[in-house]
Order: C-alpha cells, then sequence, then structure tokens
C-alpha cells in the first residue's frame, strides 16, 4: 500500500526529519528576546483569563475539577498543541514550496516535521503542569503510565491526519485558512477545555455526541494523568482513537489524491 510505503520513506527520513524540526525550532526562537519562555507563557496567561471569566465571573468550577486552575492548565495546553499544530500545517506546503519541488523527500513530511515542532512545544510546557501540581498538593495517577503516551500518540496522529489534508486543500482554495481559524474557535468550545464532560452527566445523547469529537478523548487522557476520575466514561477515549484513526486515513487519502494538483499550483 501507498500509505504503508510513504511511512516507511518517513521513518527511513527520521534524521532529516528531525533536522527540519530542530531548524523550526531555532528560526522560531531565534529572533525572539523570551524564546522558550513564550511556550509557557502564551498559554499560561490564556489560562489564568479563562479562570478568571469561567472560574469566578461564570462559576465554571462547578464544571469542572478541583483545582480548577490545574483543570484548566492541562486542557489549555494541550489544545495550543492541537490549534497551533493544526493552523501552520494549513501553509506547509505553501512555506516550504521550492523543497516539495525539487526534493525527493516523501511530502508529507512538511506536514510531520510541524506536528513534531508544536509537539516538543507542548513537552516543554509541562513544567507548568508539574509547578501547579506542586502547588495544590497534586500527585500523579497511576494512568499516567498509560494514559499520557497513548494521549500523546492520539493527539499527534489526529493532528497529522487533519494537517495533510488541509495542506493540500489550502494550496487549492487559499479561503481553506480563514474558514479553519472559524471553526477552530467553534471547536475549542465543543471539547470540554474549560468544562468537565461530567458537566453533560444529565444528558446522556450528549455525552456520546461529545465523544464523537476526538478531542474530547485526548483531553480526558491528559486529565487522568493528573485527576483520580474525570467523569468520562471508557468509551470516550475508545470512541475518540477510531475517529481519530478515521480522520488519519481519509487525510492520508486526500494528500495522495490531490499531490498531482498541488504540486501543479506549486
Amino acid at each position: 500500500m501507498l500509505m504503508i510505503d510513504r511511512g516507511r520513506e518517513l521513518v527511513d527520513r527520521r534524521q532529516i526529519l528531525w533536522l527540519l524540526v530542530v531548524r523550526d525550532l531555532k528560526v522560531r526562537y531565534s529572533s525572539s528576546a523570551l524564546g522558550y519562555v513564550w511556550t509557557i507563557l502564551d498559554p499560561l496567561m490564556m489560562a489564568l483569563v479563562y479562570w478568571f471569566v469561567f472560574g469566578f465571573v461564570f462559576q465554571g468550577h462547578r464544571k469542572g475539577l478541583e483545582p480548577y486552575i490545574l483543570f484548566l492548565v492541562v486542557g489549555v495546553l494541550c489544545w495550543q498543541w492541537f490549534q497551533g499544530g493544526v493552523n501552520d500545517t494549513t501553509r506547509a506546503l505553501q512555506q516550504e514550496s521550492k523543497l516539495v519541488r525539487s526534493t525527493s523527500l516523501p511530502r508529507e513530511i512538511w506536514v510531520v516535521k510541524i506536528v513534531l515542532a508544536k509537539g516538543v512545544e507542548f513537552l516543554f510546557s509541562i513544567p507548568v503542569i508539574v509547578i501547579f501540581m506542586i502547588r495544590y498538593q497534586r500527585g500523579p495517577q497511576w494512568d499516567i503510565l498509560w494514559a499520557f503516551p497513548a494521549a500523546l500518540l492520539l493527539q499527534f496522529v489526529l493532528i497529522t491526519g487533519v494537517g495533510l489534508a488541509l495542506s493540500a486543500i489550502t494550496v487549492l482554495v487559499t479561503d481553506t485558512q480563514r474558514v479553519v481559524r472559524i471553526f477552530l474557535r467553534i471547536w475549542f468550545y465543543v471539547t470540554p477545555v474549560v468544562y468537565s464532560i461530567d458537566a453533560l452527566s444529565k444528558h446522556p445523547a450528549l455525552t456520546y455526541l461529545m465523544a464523537l469529537n476526538p478531542m474530547t478523548g485526548v483531553v480526558d487522557l491528559y486529565r487522568r494523568c493528573v485527576f483520580p476520575s474525570t467523569g468520562a466514561g471508557w468509551h470516550v477515549p475508545v470512541t475518540s482513537a477510531v475517529v481519530t484513526v478515521i480522520l488519519f486515513l481519509a487525510g492520508s487519502r486526500i494528500f495522495r489524491r490531490l499531490e498531482p494538483a498541488v504540486l501543479k499550483e506549486l
């Protein structure tokens, strides 16, 4: 199968892939006075804003787990990876158009390297969660041994699948970037970032519908690493995994189908 062959090519070119990731990170922070600090500062400030608005103004802490600020930080940090990855992958092929046309590298590599770079930034932000865990005397749960790697893998596969489709479509339809930004704003509020899925327990049908959002299961898995109970049943991460695989296969297929047209346009 072509998809398996492309996967093998990426594995064979893993050293080049890593060099591209490192290059992206260096370029991103080389001209910044604060550098790596922005990786922590940006999502932390957003979490504090949500904490004030939903925790005090709208009493949102009743819809989440306590301590609510820790609940928020976990959700916001993993959402930042998703949002940044999806946004940046829409421009993946256009930004590297010369290299896309002139090198023999599998063209999926330009999407994967962005997803990995954003993933590294997410890992760099983990100390923020640790600081809040120490502040509120919360130790990691045993679920962290499987939930954290499972969440990382699912989120990587999800962003890659969505990014493959969007990177190809954006070359042919430039308005895609604007549509994606609007859609991500909506997606944020239908993902349990500022509230717990348990808040929907009075509406079982809505809970199952929310589970179809793959980011619902991803956020739930991250929170299982910190909280003893997230209020979500096992059907949530399982459904997330199934939908993620479907989106990845669909994204890969769209990318391959549009590749000839994309190369002509570039």
